[in-house]
């Protein structure tokens, strides 16, 4: 049995799952200089990772690569087994299926040396319901749920089962961040964690206003992406509003708004997803694209906040901010 290697000098990582979510996680965890042994049973899955690698791994040199970063330590194995002992920390990204999660964490339970967490990419299934037929060693099993793509956007949401272990959740943590990861590390568990469900209140709020014929799917996206987006990428929601309150801060804006709270600002209740609603958001999202493939703006975005990234970070470092 080999002990738990330092959350800071984890080298060999496995990656269980290789479609979008997986495939990125392997893309970080190469770039951070570590061994990737991935392994999927889906048809062609070793050539479309390789394609999806080949085809990033530009944008990967532009973030820049830690000493000993490669491609070539990408291996593709056949088999749970042939993984199961050759790495330190497992990833795993599967389809969101929670018999077949189950399944999977019970036979990694056997198979995989004790010391070896085993984190989730779940992006909204509680660990404590996942790990719910696990007999042997629960409290290794923890979620760690990052935002698309993982290997650029630096957040991510670390929650423990019910009997996940602190030790673990804390590990998890600490490992994520030795691989320039923001964490947050969720006291107790919750449907969605927390970037989801932010995330979610304004997708129902969209739909409902596109429902109602009250906006376009291109004038939604505007209020984002040249209102809030801009103040959100450098200090969030909330110490946006406690700026919003002036030189009372957030006590002063508390007070002052209080009785908006009560406007019918927002309507939380999904609406019924009609086709009529259906076509009018996918023709809107083709409006936007106006021609542009889905891989084109795929190399639009990461480009972008490849640049709004370096931008904050040059000047969080000039100012010596570490928020």
């Amino acid at each position: 049995m080999m002990a738990r290697p330092n959350p800071e000098q984890v080298s060999k990582v496995g990656v269980i799952g290789t479609g979008v979510i997986g495939g990125a996680w392997a893309l970080h965890f190469l770039r951070m200089g570590m061994e990737v042994v991935a392994y999927d049973p889906g048809p062609n899955a070793k050539e479309k990772l390789l394609t999806m690698v080949d085809n990033i791994w530009p944008t990967i040199e532009k973030l820049g690569l830690r000493e000993g970063a490669s491609k070539d330590k990408l291996r593709f194995v056949d088999s749970l087994d042939a993984l199961a002992n050759q790495v330190e920390v497992i990833q795993e990204s599967t389809p969101e299926r929670m018999d077949a999660k189950r399944g999977l964490f019970a036979k990694l339970d056997r198979i995989v040396p004790a010391d070896v967490v085993i984190i989730s990419s779940t992006s909204g299934f509680a660990m404590t319901d996942m790990a719910r037929e696990l007999e042997s060693q629960p409290d290794r099993f923890v979620v760690g749920h990052p935002f698309n793509p993982p290997y650029l956007v630096p957040f991510c949401e670390v929650c423990g089962g019910e009997r996940t272990s602190q030790e673990v959740v804390d590990w998890t943590a600490a490992f994520y961040e030795a691989t320039e990861k923001q964490v947050a590390k969720m006291d107790k568990e919750l449907p969605g964690f927390i970037g989801n469900r932010l995330q979610e209140a304004l997708w129902r709020e969209a739909l409902h206003m596109v429902a109602n014929k009250e906006c376009s799917v291109e004038d939604i996206d505007k209020a984002i992406a040249y209102g809030p987006g801009l103040r959100w990428a450098i200090m969030g929601h909330c110490l946006t509003f406690h700026l919003g309150g002036g030189q009372g801060g957030m006590a002063h804006l508390l007070d002052h708004f209080e009785d908006a709270l009560e406007e019918p600002w927002t309507r939380l209740k999904a609406p019924k997803l009609t086709q009529e609603l259906k076509d009018d958001m996918v023709s809107g999202c083709l409006t936007q694209a106006n021609g542009a493939s889905i891989d084109e703006l795929v190399q639009e975005r990461d480009d972008c906040l490849i640049r709004i990234m370096q931008t904050l970070n040059e000047y969080r470092q000039e100012k010596g901010i570490t928020r």
